[in-house]
């Protein structure tokens, strides 16, 4: 997943993850960690795969045109970013999912951070998403925010559910914000936790 909004890459600081491994409900072990340039074609054919495998992404696949060069440019401008911080969940040796963390500089917003995350559907329902979420909800209350947001397109429901466990809540509702090929309208939905409840 990606945020609409990019502006938060421009320059700074570096926000890297420190890599770390996690066990899934499968028995299996994943390594979250920072993307980098190297990844760029993974993350081009994981970009695509999610576009394919759900209808609730922004994106159909054939608008997922990247080039490796201009993928390997996006990732390291999200490294040497003091505003926001991707990390990618790699099992076998493959990307099966990434989130991110966008965070505000001006003093009016600081309090407030964008999160997104995609996952690869062979890898639903193994824990990455509950695991990519207390990364991101860490990292934040580091910053000092106190206040996450979140969109989701109308129908996801495994989506709602995560967003709902982790603390989120629907605040309002953006009405025919989606239309697909077949001209059926979606709503989007607006969600934010506040920090100091418990997820």
């Amino acid at each position: 997943m990606r945020f609409k909004n990019q502006e938060w890459m421009e320059g700074g600081i570096e926000m890297l993850f420190e890599q770390k491994t996690i066990c899934l409900k499968n028995g299996k072990e994943c390594i979250f960690r920072s993307p980098s340039a190297e990844d760029a074609a993974g993350m081009a054919e994981h970009l695509k795969r999610c576009a394919a495998e759900t209808p609730f992404v922004l994106r159909y696949p054939e608008e997922c045109v990247e080039t490796p060069e201009q993928e390997a440019s996006f990732l390291t401008g999200i490294n040497e970013s003091e505003n926001g911080m991707m990390i990618v969940c790699i099992v076998d040796g493959g990307i099966a999912g990434t989130c991110q963390i966008s965070f505000h500089d001006r003093i009016k917003l600081r309090h407030r951070a964008g999160v997104a995350i995609g996952i690869i559907r062979k890898y639903w329902n193994l824990g990455i998403g509950t695991a990519m979420f207390r990364e991101m909800i860490g990292a934040a209350r580091k910053r000092g925010v106190t206040q996450l947001e979140l969109e989701f397109i109308q129908g996801n429901t495994r989506a709602r559910a995560l967003y709902e466990k982790m603390g989120f809540q629907i605040v309002s509702a953006k009405p025919n914000a989606i239309r697909l090929k077949d001209g059926t309208m979606l709503k989007e939905y607006f969600m934010v936790k506040e920090m100091g409840k418990n997820f």
